[in-house]
């Protein structure tokens, strides 16, 4: 009867151990998560990868103890299993070695705040958004809704496009036939409309950045910029940026270059054919 009672004492103390410590995890991703500012984001994404990493960390590591002391309690000595542990351990370690080198790299992923959980990113060329940074995997989900689970050990590219701040890079193609100075200052007219605008304010940063004529192409001017948003809001500005543009341009007279296409026609003269010999 005792040793039931210390068995039925051992699992309740575990688990109010579990759920103290994702009461904690808890607790930290709100402290980490107070404040106001863009910094709240940042800090707010770090927390969550931080708390969810450490509540199943350490569920895993009180369950167990728990096991083992457990054994103990059913007079099963736990010595043989501690050592066969360790054999088989080192024994799986020589047979799972790329096991051990995604959790290496899933711990330093973790350490460096190199992604988070909620950026958007792009894991060897697939972009989507990050739903889980485990110690093994990073997984993504794309605007298609599907999933992709990459094994920490085989990320080879990792692009954040959502870490601290986002750009949103604008590109307009101007015919040769229009005025570039009047077409870049339509371009910024359109962009202050929208800084002043109180529904895309808070998502912009800084002002449109106008770098000018970027390149020349067939029949037209690439003109470029780019404006700085907070993390995740590029899209939403880019979208509304590019719409304003366009009917201001419609409202000066400003024309975006149009695809041109070279037809060419070719004329045999019949009586400048030379005959054939055996005509």
């Amino acid at each position: 009867m005792a040793t039931a009672l210390r068995i039925l004492g051992l699992a309740v103390a575990a688990y109010i151990l579990i759920r103290i410590s994702r009461a904690g995890a808890r607790r930290l991703e709100r402290e980490m998560s107070r404040g106001t500012g863009l910094d709240v984001i940042e800090r707010t994404k770090r927390a969550q990868t931080l708390g969810r990493t450490l509540q199943k960390t350490l569920s895993i590591v009180v369950a167990g103890m728990a096991g083992l002391m457990i054994l103990r309690e059913l007079d099963i000595d736990i010595t043989p299993v501690l050592t066969g542990a360790g054999i088989a351990g080192l024994a799986i370690g020589f047979g799972a070695q790329t096991l051990v080198r995604d959790v290496i790299s899933g711990f330093f992923l973790i350490l460096e705040d190199q992604v988070r959980v909620g950026d958007v990113a792009i894991v060897n060329g697939q972009g989507g958004l990050v739903e889980e940074v485990n110690l093994r995997t990073i997984v993504l989900r794309d605007e298609a809704g599907t999933v992709h689970i990459f094994p920490n050990g085989d990320v080879k590219t990792l692009a954040n496009m959502s870490k601290d701040f986002s750009y949103f890079v604008l590109t307009l193609n101007v015919g040769y036939d229009q005025d570039v100075d009047r077409a870049i200052d339509a371009t910024r007219d359109a962009a202050a409309t929208l800084m002043d605008d109180p529904d895309f304010r808070p998502h912009i940063l800084e002002p449109l950045e106008v770098y000018g004529i970027d390149a020349f192409g067939p029949g037209e001017f690439v003109v470029k910029g780019r404006i700085k948003t907070v993390p995740q809001k590029q899209w939403v500005v880019g979208r509304e940026l590019r719409k304003r543009i366009a009917r201001t341009f419609a409202e000066r007279g400003i024309e975006m270059a149009r695809p041109a296409a070279t037809l060419r026609m070719e004329t045999t003269n019949p009586k400048s054919q030379t005959p054939s010999p055996n005509s």
